[in-house]
């Protein structure tokens, strides 16, 4: 478990590399309600829809997402989807874009026409051309990836076979990290990969493993063999392959096979599941941590993403909740980070008419009064979201040495109360943001508040809510349980 906590600290240190192929990932979701008049198919009233970096750009995405830096390198074509898409990718922080426009070739994208309320992807449209680059092209994306790679701490190849990684460009890239010293993660496609050869680690699912040694994969010791004679073929240090909802299996060339059952899970999405996979792998192993941490965090990012609709990333504060231990299945259940998942909780418990209540705080030290808070916040809404400052926040607000415990021990604790349906962790120092988000139907705080300096206020009575003030039980502040836990105790 230490080596998962100093992993998590040095992945932020980190930078790497990304080459590969990208894509616009368009999700439209809606409901299926009949039948259409003019042929035996479904039809989609439409609710909403939703562009997304896709393909290698979700990759870099996720190693962003981590903290960690990223130079994405990749190609796109002289139209609309590419336009987005370097738009989308220049507003990401972390992430360092060198995108070449070739006239000549489509920006690959990928339509997927889902039914909201059962997660059910129903068809895709795709608009992509699979051929090999120019030799001009590829000039330039080697040009860009080598100029980059005495900045890396690792580089992964994110190859989805639309023709960017070519044999020439895939070859010098692994032979120069070689030479180098840094780590090579590669996503594979195909049935030939003695193009990889020579590269760290290998991550092919079941199927592809299954493909390329063409060997029936039936159980453990079937996948562990295939991949030995993978790791000797192509001189590999170590294959991961994953394997759905059976987890993953590490068999490096030196050591022992380590398997991992995949976390129990509700599934809303798979799609990007990959990209998680290779971006924590790669932001690991930058970090020098070895293979089997990088892979227990790599099967814990995979668990977080699979539950979000979409393509979706995993933040390290998702990560560290998901992998450590927490009060209780419950509990972690309950935390929410990603307010894209708060969206999907919102969307059913509307769906099911219910009362949203909403209150917010720090939280630093749980005692009476907030249980009495809490508890009768509970008892006017149907379901209780509470918000929580994270700790930069916290530290702005109450100043130099708070919190005293960190945001995800305030947020297991307060998950673990019955009268808490959901924490929702927030970062701006006031929840008017959150509260847009949320729309609650019945705002909850202190009696030490007065009305009209209840934020949020406004937001929820024009909608129609109601606002709540809750008695304090005297006697009880967090402020003034640490300014007596600091003076000096006499004898």
């Amino acid at each position: 478990m230490f080596d998962f906590e100093r992993a998590l600290g040095l992945v932020r240190d980190q930078t790497v590399v990304c080459v590969g192929d990208l894509m616009l990932d368009d999700f439209v979701y809606g409901e299926v309600g009949r039948i259409s008049p003019e042929a035996p198919a479904p039809v989609l009233a439409v609710a909403k829809s939703e562009l997304v970096v896709g393909g290698a750009g979700n990759v870099a995405r996720n190693i962003a997402a981590l903290g960690t830096r990223c130079v994405f390198i990749g190609v796109v074509g002289d139209d609309e989807a590419g336009r987005t898409l370097a738009a989308k990718l220049r507003s990401e922080p972390l992430i360092e874009t060198h995108l070449i426009v070739d006239p000549s070739r489509p920006t690959t994208r990928k339509v997927r026409f889902v039914s909201e309320h059962h997660s059910t992807h129903l068809l895709r449209a795709d608009w992509e051309l699979s051929a090999r680059l120019d030799e001009k092209t590829e000039h330039a994306v080697l040009e860009q990836a080598l100029a980059a790679l005495p900045r890396a701490d690792s580089i992964v190849l994110s190859d989805y076979a639309k023709g960017l990684l070519t044999p020439r460009l895939v070859r010098t890239l692994i032979d120069a990290a070689n030479r180098l010293g840094k780590p090579v993660i590669v996503d594979p496609k195909g049935k030939d990969f003695s193009i990889y050869a020579g590269a760290t680690l290998i991550t092919p699912n079941r199927q592809e493993l299954a493909d390329v040694t063409r060997h029936a994969l039936a159980g453990e010791a079937d996948i562990e063999a295939a991949a030995a004679e993978l790791n000797r073929s192509l001189g590999t240090q170590a294959v991961l392959v994953t394997r759905s909802e059976a987890g993953m299996s590490l068999i490096p060339a030196k050591g022992e096979p380590v398997h991992l059952a995949a976390y129990t899970v509700k599934v809303r999405d798979v799609s990007g599941a990959g990209d998680t996979v290779a971006a924590v792998l790669a932001a690991m192993l930058a970090a020098d941590v070895g293979f089997e941490v990088a892979m227990r965090a790599a099967n814990a990012a995979a668990a977080v993403v699979v539950g979000k609709r979409g393509t979706a990333t995993v933040s390290a504060a998702e990560l560290r909740a998901r992998i450590l231990p927490a009060a209780s299945l419950a509990p972690e259940e309950k935390i929410i980070f990603d307010w894209a998942v708060l969206d999907e909780r919102l969307a059913e418990w509307r769906r099911q008419a219910l009362r949203i209540g909403f209150t917010n705080g720090c939280f630093d030290i749980l005692h009476p009064g907030h249980i009495k808070l809490l508890t009768r916040s509970r008892a006017a809404c149907d379901r209780l979201i509470v918000g929580l400052n994270d700790d930069a926040s916290v530290k702005r607000l109450k100043g130099e040495g708070r919190p005293m415990q960190d945001v995800h021990a305030r947020a297991e604790v307060l998950a673990a109360l019955e009268a808490v349906d959901l924490v929702v962790v927030f970062a701006q120092d006031t929840p008017l943001e959150l509260i847009r988000r949320v729309r609650p139907k019945v705002l909850l705080k202190g009696g030490d508040y007065r009305r009209d300096q209840v934020v949020g206020r406004e937001i929820v009575e024009r909608d129609g809510g109601e606002v709540l003030l809750i008695d304090l039980v005297p006697g009880f502040s967090t402020t003034d349980i640490v300014r007596k836990s600091r003076v000096p105790q006499t004898s």
